[in-house]
């Protein structure tokens, strides 16, 4: 059986082709710069053959049209028909209250997803482009939305409501709901059969950190609480979004700067974090570079994120009374061994202790970065939320 993956932002399409048989991916790639000038996609098959197509794609369901082409090409594909296609998943960002669990799509179930585009309007809108797109160019495959959401959706009352007024709650369904949800389920279960744990009973923290960054508490297999919210923007300091704050300090911004509501929001979203605050870029690479020349700011920006990382893990610990094994997973969580070290440090008092020789080890594979001595299991384990998608695609369209 075979999966097609598609990942839509607003002016992107990430996709890649699964063997379901093998769990193998047979293609991979994206669109970029769709409607804009200098429009290209690239393509990266399982032989290893690279192609890159500079093109004028002027909507999604163009950038889909074409997406399949190369999958059938003879040199650069797959497949030698689209008919091999036997389903398509769907990312989706939020699937509010009304969605528990990842769903087979129907036009029914299109109108209550975008009925939740206020829940998240910079995410939503553009998923709904490739369900809709995808579902025009192959209307006879069945399609799956696979929901950011879902796996947190097993978070108690008492950790996902605000002490707002009950009402807006019941109104306007403002909770937290955590995002990351196939990255945080797919790592744990991972480290489950990688560490010899027994998943019904565990306690295990999960931690995506990269552009976007978020922390999960997992007990017993079900995540108890996470750091994101009723957004993405609530929890970690980002790349660009700013993580936790006093609600009051926004209100104190938009009056003493006289901002409206749009300028507030490309703000918290856009940019502070680690450009922000290091007046450099988003991007941990270059925080460390301009930290070796003596950048202050770079270094205040380096210092937060790490110890915003550690307070949450800290505080994980503690609701689920103990932790078997700390998770890192993400670009910078996979690849940046100065930022697990630091975060690991302070951890005496549970007994977390890393290999610093293993955790130096540059390596694209699960790395167990545990010392002897330690009393908690420390992994690095590169997420891959595509094959989650595909695997519950393939569940929901046998």
């Amino acid at each position: 059986m075979k999966i097609l993956v598609l990942n839509c932002g607003s002016s992107s399409i990430k996709y890649q082709l699964f063997d379901m048989v093998q769990k193998k991916c047979m293609v991979k790639g994206d669109v970029q710069k769709i409607g804009l000038l200098g429009t290209y996609m690239q393509q990266k098959n399982n032989k290893g053959i690279k192609i890159r197509i500079d093109k004028d794609i002027s909507d999604h369901q163009k950038g889909i049209e074409e997406i399949l082409r190369l999958i059938i090409n003879p040199e650069f594909g797959a497949l030698d028909s689209y008919d091999e296609i036997n389903a398509v998943g769907h990312r989706v960002v939020h699937g509010g209250e009304k969605f528990r669990d990842h769903i087979l799509l129907t036009d029914d179930i299109i109108k209550k997803i975008e009925d939740l585009n206020n829940l998240a309007p910079l995410h939503n809108p553009q998923n709904l482009k490739g369900i809709i797109s995808a579902k025009q160019v192959l209307p006879d495959v069945p399609q799956v939305a696979v929901f950011d959401t879902a796996f947190h959706q097993s978070i108690p009352a008492y950790s996902y409501m605000y002490p707002l007024p009950y009402s807006i709650y019941v109104k306007d369904q403002v909770r937290r709901y955590g995002f990351h949800g196939t990255s945080h389920y797919f790592v744990s279960n991972r480290a489950y059969e990688m560490l010899g744990i027994d998943k019904n009973n565990s306690k295990v923290i999960t931690c995506h950190l990269g552009n976007g960054a978020s922390i999960a508490a997992i007990k017993d297999g079900k995540s108890v609480d996470t750091s994101m919210g009723m957004t993405p923007v609530e929890g970690l300091m980002m790349g660009t979004r700013i993580g936790d704050i006093d609600a009051g300090a926004l209100i104190h911004i938009m009056n003493t700067e006289e901002i409206n509501l749009s300028d507030l929001n490309t703000m918290i979203n856009k940019q502070s974090g680690l450009l922000g605050i290091s007046g450099i870029s988003s991007d941990m690479r270059d925080i460390h570079s301009a930290i070796a020349k003596g950048g202050d700011r770079a270094k205040l920006a380096y210092d937060m994120f790490i110890y915003r990382v550690r307070k949450y893990i800290g505080s994980y610990t503690a609701v689920m009374n103990g932790i078997d094994a700390l998770i890192f997973t993400g670009g910078i969580g996979e690849n940046d061994w100065d930022v697990r070290s630091d975060v690991c440090k302070g951890f005496d008092y549970i007994g977390l202790k890393i290999d610093e020789d293993m955790n130096h080890q540059k390596r694209e594979i699960e790395i167990n970065i545990t010392h002897s001595d330690s009393k908690v299991n420390v992994v690095v384990i590169p997420t891959n939320e595509e094959l989650v998608i595909a695997e519950e695609t393939y569940k929901l369209s046998k």
